[in-house]
């Protein structure tokens, strides 16, 4: 064999070409940056983080921090590859206490951008400043004494333009930064994060003493009240955090939050152990909605399974399912029991429980203080709420009109079971129709046949309605604004996350807007991946139905229940709602006189 030339097949890759291909593992977009630079933030003890980004972190990203900072000489081996400060000793890994240890991500930045770093150690009265282009320092001087570090990354991806590439757009790209720092946020609630774009400020949260303080700032417009809390530690595990109430579930997936250790991770454990947890309680199609924080001990979790640290490895896999499972499961059953003992000293003071028999009201007051319990009323119907003397609530309203019309169908309605069943003669058959499912049916006919034919009219509220959102989602409304309004829904924006709905299709009656819209947003984050117009409309017009629509607990009068009926007759009698679930169960007379042997 010639060994000459069997040499000549391996070669060793130039430093650049090694930089670059392990950048490719940990720098898969602009998000990724920040996230790595925010940890080093964390990692240097830091109590303010302000977060600056140009289009996207396609201009530039600049990290600034009041931390422990750097003296001269570290700032230059900062940026060699594997070079470290949190790690002394291999024994170390199986212990793994800070954010970053592989020493990867300051020079896998640095060899696919050109980077800028200020930064000061203690109390020194020399900083020190550092600019560097494909990972090379090209030039070095002094810097002015304020504490911490500041670390500006521009033109990322100059030298790898197949990355570059495959990025998304700005507002996508963007989405993922926000989401990030979201997450170092929420991990670390008592640090200041304040998130800047293109010289505006997107969010700011001062440092507070508590997680749910913080996942408040973050996803009030989520939660509001309808956070239950979570707690339970056991054999050197712990769990603490969040999740919705389940009867404010729905097909959404944000927030599903997970830190172990404060490290952001996806985990199937964790996920299915929360699923599982909730079980029963849980509408199908509709999954949690979470925000977790488990503690392990360092040497029970592997944190150094992936380049970008998003997976680990427990060394307790069914301990730690079980510890979540059973968090969820007493939390959800504390609520139920809390809810039921609120309920029956509800029913107690007012002195009556809610009506299971046919109801014959046509008025507006609220009976039990159920406030799904009101006639239908239309988009300009605004509600105010006064308090009588017996302390009831009641309604006044602007042209209040039950629920109407023209349609004369051979109904014959019979009453109402449980305020959400309607029992109807129906030609020769008897049916049980529940309220809901039949009138979102028929909204949504009404509503497809308007969008088809160009012809779906909006009607503006009297007063428009505010509406607060997390930035992701804020930016996945921000994009579909003029799609909505070509559905009859116009929504203005009112700042970087807040925005006021001004209008309503017509023909859909009051309904809890802020709800609306989330649901809106969960149907909108689809539309990228669909190339079919109608495709992406049906799931809109599907929701507006559904929080069109009236509700189960809203006791109605025989002559609303015979015009429902009638409605939904007239849509051809369809057995399901848009969102599969079945609208009602049919008896013929001839299976009728059956089962009373009158056949």
């Amino acid at each position: 064999m010639d060994i000459v030339s069997s040499l000549g097949k391996i070669q060793v890759l130039p430093n650049d070409v090694i930089g670059r291909i392990a950048a490719g593992e940990v720098v898969e977009r602009p998000a990724a940056v920040v996230k790595e630079l925010v940890e080093n933030s964390l990692d240097a003890g830091s109590t303010a983080i302000t977060v600056e980004i140009k289009d996207g972190g396609l201009g530039s990203i600049r990290i600034t921090d009041d931390g422990e900072g750097m003296s001269r000489a570290d700032a230059c081996l900062a940026f060699e590859r594997h070079a470290t400060s949190k790690l002394q000793s291999d024994q170390q890994l199986s212990a793994i206490r800070t954010m970053g240890f592989r020493g990867e991500a300051l020079p896998s930045i640095a060899a696919v951008s050109k980077v800028r770093l200020t930064t000061v150690a203690g109390q020194e009265q020399v900083g020190t400043q550092l600019w560097l282009t494909g990972g090379a320092i090209s030039r070095m001087d002094d810097a002015a004494a304020i504490p911490g570090t500041s670390i500006e990354v521009s033109e990322l991806f100059y030298n790898t333009p197949a990355r570059k590439k495959f990025l998304k757009s700005t507002t996508t790209e963007f989405s993922h930064i926000s989401h990030a720092v979201q997450q170092a946020g929420l991990a670390w609630p008592q640090v200041h994060v304040r998130l800047i774009h293109n010289g505006y400020d997107v969010f700011n949260f001062p440092g507070v003493s508590s997680h749910r303080d913080r996942v408040l700032q973050v996803y009030r417009a989520v939660f509001g009240d309808r956070a239950l809390a979570v707690e339970a530690e056991r054999n050197g595990l712990s769990v603490k955090g969040f999740i919705i109430d389940p009867l404010r579930a729905r097909a959404g997936r944000t927030p599903q939050e997970l830190f172990v250790n404060r490290r952001p991770i996806k985990n199937s454990t964790v996920q299915h152990a929360v699923i599982d947890g909730y079980s029963s309680f849980l509408a199908k199609g509709h999954v949690p909605l979470f925000v977790l924080f488990l503690d392990v001990e360092p040497h029970r979790v592997d944190v150094n399974v992936h380049p970008t640290k998003r997976e680990v490895r427990f060394a307790d896999t069914e301990q730690v399912h079980q510890l979540v499972r059973s968090a969820v499961r007493h939390a959800l059953g504390r609520a139920q029991v809390e809810a039921s003992m609120a309920g029956s000293a509800h029913a107690q003071m007012s002195g009556h429980v809610l009506s299971v028999v046919p109801s014959h009201r046509e008025g507006g007051a609220i009976e039990g203080g159920g406030e799904q319990d009101r006639p239908i009323v239309r988009p300009n119907d605004r509600v105010a709420s006064t308090a009588s003397a017996d302390n009831q609530i009641s309604f006044v309203r602007e042209a209040v009109r039950p629920y109407d019309s023209p349609v004369p169908l051979d109904i014959f309605p019979l009453g109402q079971m449980s305020r959400t069943f309607l029992i109807a003669q129906v030609g020769t058959e008897l049916q049980v129709i529940d309220q809901h499912t039949a009138h979102e049916r028929v909204l949504f006919e009404r509503l497809w046949r308007a969008w088809q034919g160009r012809s779906l009219p909006s009607q503006p509220l009297l007063l428009p309605e505010p509406l607060e959102l997390p930035v992701q989602q804020a930016l996945i409304l921000q994009r579909h604004l003029a799609e909505l309004e070509r559905l009859g829904l116009l929504i203005e924006p009112f700042g970087p996350s807040s925005f006021l709905i001004r209008s309503l299709p017509v023909m859909l009656g009051a309904t809890d807007l802020a709800a609306l819209v989330q649901d809106l947003i969960d149907d909108l984050e689809q539309w990228d991946s669909i190339s079919s117009l109608e495709t992406k409309v049906k799931p809109i017009l599907a929701s507006l139905a559904c929080h069109g629509a009236v509700r189960a607990g809203r006791a109605m009068a025989l002559p609303e229940i015979k015009q429902l009926v009638q409605d939904w007759v007239a849509e051809g009698l369809i057995m399901t709602c848009p969102h599969g679930r079945r609208v009602a169960f049919r008896l013929s007379s001839d299976e009728l006189a059956r089962m009373f042997d009158r056949a």
